[in-house]
């Protein structure tokens, strides 16, 4: 390691270790409280809750079969609590109680009474102690799930004794994780953690104290967290679908309540909509950078029928270090930013100029993703540049991430250490279109290897130019011995891929027939295979195009996506009349 690289990782040391003293000592404070737990007697207000439900599954629950993260498990007459667990995202899912919703959209007298013995089930069960159900994410679901569905157990049928162990665990629950908040890791799972707070203060008796603290702190976060063009500090486009679903029914309940919500609150609502549609493609999905996994349509249907503004977004995202070219049905979203802070970069990917282009509803260029399960098992390649549509000098990633266990168990995940720290952009209209230069010094300190790619879409969405160089800064040299670099374009598993005979060009099919052509100017082509991770039915197989080239002999190189306006009937018959056989993938 570099001796800046040594530095960055001892500060996160630093943190997390001052953070765990504070959780031990808090600890102390929290076993006091417990023995003066304030009365919190019974519960004024249940939020809602905007995630979608399916009556369906309450059958499925009845029945003992819990279905999550892709797993199946059958209690058998048995406890689900008892059972092994098949994996800690299953186990998240079961004990983060969200499925409550499916039952209480059956809305009948045995889903309730079914849900009543389930949670008494858990309330007397040792083993919800257990590290994953301690966990303050899941911890913060739990707590919201029991307060947003609390109307489908506690109505004037409830037992008395039942109300009074609902209310002291949910009491206790929360008790926790403010004890807890000193320990948590920044971002995502921290703000999730001031929500939750936040919602049982303003849902809770005799609470007036804590909804001064809790508003205060989830205030302090907002600002902190969502930059000023509404983008998440992480950079990944899925944490603002998991905030905002959590988000706008605070803004509800603040006013059920009859108090005015934090400005921030509502600033940051404002400000996160917009980026909504700057990620989505035609076909809805969002562009896969730094974590993010398949999109759950449901909820950003959901979140989007709540945009009263529905303003254009920018095409230009400074702050959140992204950029947009959109011609005709033709849209390219490029990453033009820096990695993230490290103590939030444990999501974060090395895909500096790495884009994904779409054209209507079909996407053709893609980034390979994450998987929204089994994450672990994909996680290195997945974060990695040879991932991402972008160029990948000497095999190696444009950032470092912590690579020893000892170091990800202390830091709880991978940290980005180095990266690239002066990434630029400048965008021109020309004649013909829009021109997107932009570089960034991923490779400068190991390799002395600079970045540069130069987009250029026209004006009607008909075709998009590209330039990839790889070059030392002027009047320097390349470092080490091995100067090659590849150029990847990871493509849609619907995009249909054939190599053209000149060995230069590549033929793509969408599925509503529309043919699109890959062309390098000077250099040849091949077709690879890739893995596209962030399907909702898991990892598939797909195609990627690749070119390779030496630095020291060639150091840029020039490539084209050309919309054909011919059918593609009318596509094969000329390629036949020029003898070019089909090389189906």
């Amino acid at each position: 390691m570099s001796a800046a690289q040594r530095r960055r990782l001892s500060t996160l040391i630093l943190g997390r270790f001052a953070r765990s003293v504070m959780s031990r000592a808090s600890g102390g404070q929290a076993a006091v409280a417990r023995l003066w737990p304030g009365r919190t007697d019974r519960l004024i207000i249940a939020p809602h809750d905007l995630r979608t439900t399916d009556a369906t599954r309450a059958s499925e629950i009845y029945a003992g079969r819990f279905v999550f993260a892709g797993k199946i498990v059958t209690c058998h007459s048995r406890s689900i609590f008892d059972l092994e667990p098949p994996s800690d995202d299953w186990e998240a899912a079961l004990l983060g109680f969200g499925w409550l919703r499916h039952l209480r959209a059956a809305d009948t007298a045995i889903t309730r009474a079914n849900a009543r013995s389930l949670i008494d089930d858990w309330i007397s069960n040792p083993k919800r102690k257990q590290p994953v159900g301690r966990r303050p994410d899941v911890q913060a679901r739990r707590i919201i799930s029991l307060l947003s569905q609390a109307p489908l157990v506690l109505n004037d049928n409830t037992d008395s004794k039942f109300y009074r162990r609902y209310l002291r665990a949910l009491s206790r629950e929360i008790r926790q994780l403010r004890g807890a908040m000193v320990d948590i890791g920044d971002g995502v799972p921290r703000l999730q953690v001031v929500i939750a707070l936040c919602y049982a203060s303003l849902c809770l008796a005799n609470q007036a104290a804590q909804i001064k603290n809790a508003t205060r702190k989830l205030s302090d976060e907002l600002q902190r967290q969502i930059l000023p063009d509404g983008g998440h500090i992480s950079r990944n486009p899925g944490a603002l679908i998991e905030l905002l679903i959590d988000l706008l029914p605070l803004r509800q309940t603040f006013a059920a309540r009859n108090i005015s919500p934090p400005p921030a609150l509502l600033n940051a609502i404002d400000r996160m909509m917009p980026m909504l549609r700057f990620f989505r493609h035609g076909d809805g999905n969002f562009a896969l950078f730094n974590g993010m996994s398949g999109t759950p349509s449901d909820l950003l249907a959901t979140l989007l029928a709540y945009d009263d503004t529905r303003g254009i977004p920018m095409a230009t995202m400074p702050h959140s270090g992204y950029e947009r070219l959109d011609a005709g049905a033709t849209a390219v979203i490029v990453d033009a930013g820096p990695p993230p802070p490290a103590n939030v970069s444990s999501e974060a990917h090395a895909g500096c100029l790495a884009f994904e282009l779409s054209s209507g509803q079909n996407r053709i260029v893609i980034n390979c993703g994450m998987p929204a399960t089994g994450r672990e098992t994909w996680r290195v390649f997945a974060r990695s540049t040879p991932a991402h549509s972008t160029a990948t000098y000497n095999e190696t990633s444009s950032c470092q991430f912590v690579e020893r266990s000892t170091m990800k168990r202390l830091l709880r995940g991978a940290p980005i250490v180095s990266g690239p720290t002066e990434v630029e952009s400048y965008r021109e209209f020309v004649a013909n279109g829009t021109l997107l230069t932009m570089a960034h010094d991923g490779y400068l300190s190991r390799f002395g290897i600079m970045h540069r790619r130069v987009l250029m879409i026209a004006e009607d969405g008909l075709r998009l130019d590209g330039e990839d160089t790889l070059a030392p800064p002027q009047g320097s040299r390349p470092r080490g011995g091995d100067t090659e670099f590849a150029l990847r374009f990871h493509l849609h598993p619907s995009v249909k891929a054939s190599r053209l005979s000149d060995a230069r060009s590549v033929m793509l099919v969408l599925p509503n027939r529309e043919v699109w052509t890959f062309e390098a100017l000077d250099d040849k082509v091949d077709l690879e295979d890739s893995v596209f991770l962030a399907g909702n039915d898991g990892p598939r197989r797909t195609a990627q195009i690749v070119i390779r080239q030496n630095a020291k002999q060639v150091s840029n190189v020039r490539w084209s996506f050309i919309r054909s306006t011919t059918s593609p009937a009318a596509t094969s018959a000329r390629r036949a009349a020029r003898h070019e056989p089909e090389l189906p993938l």
